[in-house]
């Protein structure tokens, strides 16, 4: 193959892999034969024929977090980059790990294909209920997700990532010692904490965002530094930032309230609202964060940022935050980022001023009004397509009379996420089975819709009983 094939190959094999996601968003909102099902469908055949007419087969593949069309890996921009996380997932959903195209496509096959694959997931063995689907059809042949065991941990996935979260709270909880005592931080284990959390952001996002709705109101302060790194992660993913850069985002998010360790711990602890001249004393804490980090730490690019952040994530982008700037110049990326994650977590979590913690929806509503003038409203956009309308932690009830929390956000579908049932219709407390909400009935009904959100606190509800 020549270079210039190649190019072509690459260029027309990321349309295809992007077709193939329209095909399954808009099949998931419409039946097969509806014109815009059809319309996409007929778009997708096109385009996998004018392949097809180059190469003898068209083997799209997963590994890992990349396709491969021919075993070539398929790089896409930031405009692929939703499509492209979002067929991701579906394809594990079904333990999908290849699609082959051998034979010229007819919009038939493609109707049939994409019938199997909507139907599949809410099997008990979706890649078996796929394949059986597939029976008959000789110009798609499908294979399932090779799936690498690397060690014993890796067998389970969801004690591995808890293992790292609580290994950063641990390291949180120390360096926040060493800084208040004023020892140097070596900053080279809070890289490789850093790193693992990146890797599982990659790999296991929802999980990991899953952590970070299991709040401890005794160890706020910790728990707060990795849920706003988490958090900040993430969203840096959903942008499109390269894994050196996540993980420093991840370290300056770590270190951005270091300035509260010089808080007495009488004004930070204080049960009531507190007075104006202990109001002033809080506001100080992001100046003696930048103070703290340029002192304790090597002088270099990361510290520089990590200062930056620590400085900057009270300011709001309209400058109507603290501490008040001379000149008033855009807030660096991941000042902007942090500020984010770091009201999203507060509001939602549980301290000694509110020991009742906001519900997830109601602090998103809060966070949108402030959209535009506090906060960064692009990167507001992506934040709530990464937790979801209903986030993580959220306890619903359904239009059957089901009471459940949420556990897994749909980036697509917004309003139909993954629930845990805990409740059954007729208020009995029950073992949980999770439910896709985007699942439907013979006659193309939703089964379960959310109603309305309930406040877990009234209910006496553990998330952490359940999300763990």
């Amino acid at each position: 193959m020549s270079e210039k094939e190649e190019l072509d190959l690459h260029k027309n094999a990321k349309d295809v892999i992007n077709q193939i996601s329209v095909v399954v968003r808009t099949a998931q909102i419409h039946d097969a034969n509806n014109v815009a099902t059809a319309s996409a469908i007929s778009r997708l055949v096109s385009m996998i024929n004018i392949l097809l007419a180059q190469e003898s087969i068209i083997a799209l593949e997963l590994r890992g977090e990349f396709f491969y069309i021919n075993d070539y890996r398929i790089r896409y921009s930031l405009e692929y980059l939703l499509n492209f996380d979002f067929l991701v997932r579906e394809f594990k959903k079904r333990e999908l790990g290849s699609v082959i195209f051998k034979h010229q496509l007819k919009i038939d096959d493609v109707k049939a294909f994409t019938r199997a694959f909507i139907s599949s997931p809410f099997s008990d063995e979706p890649f078996i209920a796929f394949e059986e689907k597939m029976t008959g059809l000789l110009s798609i042949e499908v294979g399932r997700l090779k799936k690498i065991v690397e060690d014993e941990d890796s067998l389970d996935v969801r004690k591995m990532i808890k293992k790292s979260y609580f290994n950063a709270v641990s390291y949180t909880k120390g360096v926040i010692n060493k800084i208040k005592s004023g020892e140097k931080v070596n900053i080279k284990k809070a890289k490789r904490v850093m790193e693992s959390m990146v890797d599982h952001i990659l790999e296991e996002e929802q999980l990991l965002l899953g952590m970070t709705a299991i709040k401890d109101y005794d160890e706020y302060t910790y728990h707060h530094s990795v849920n706003v790194s988490i958090l900040s992660i993430a969203l840096g993913q959903r942008l499109g930032l390269s894994r050196k850069l996540l993980t420093e985002l991840g370290m300056v998010a770590l270190f951005h309230d270091t300035g509260k360790t010089e808080v007495p711990n009488e004004v930070l602890n204080k049960p009531a609202n507190f007075t104006d001249d202990e109001w002033k004393i809080i506001r100080k804490h992001p100046v003696w964060g930048l103070k703290a980090i340029l002192k304790l730490m090597k002088l270099d690019e990361l510290t520089i940022k990590s200062a930056i952040v620590s400085f900057e994530h009270h300011m709001n982008v309209d400058h109507t935050g603290y501490p008040k700037a001379r000149n008033k110049m855009e807030l660096d990326l991941f000042s902007r980022i942090v500020s984010l994650a770091d009201q999203y977590d507060a509001m939602t979590s549980s301290r000694v001023y509110s020991r009742t913690p906001m519900a997830p929806d109601k602090a998103l509503s809060i966070m949108m009004e402030r959209s535009g003038t506090q906060l960064d409203p692009l990167l507001f956009k992506f934040f709530i397509n990464m937790v979801g309308v209903y986030p993580i932690g959220t306890l619903v009830m359904l239009d059957t009379k089901e009471l459940g929390l949420v556990t897994e956000s749909n980036q697509i579908f917004s309003t139909r996420p993954r629930v845990l049932l805990i409740i059954d219709a007729k208020g009995n407390r029950i073992e949980g089975r999770i439910v896709d909400l985007t699942e439907k009935d013979a006659r193309d009904n939703y089964m379960r819709s959310i109603r309305k959100t309930l406040d877990p606190n009234k209910y006496k509800l553990s998330l952490a009983e359940y999300l763990l």
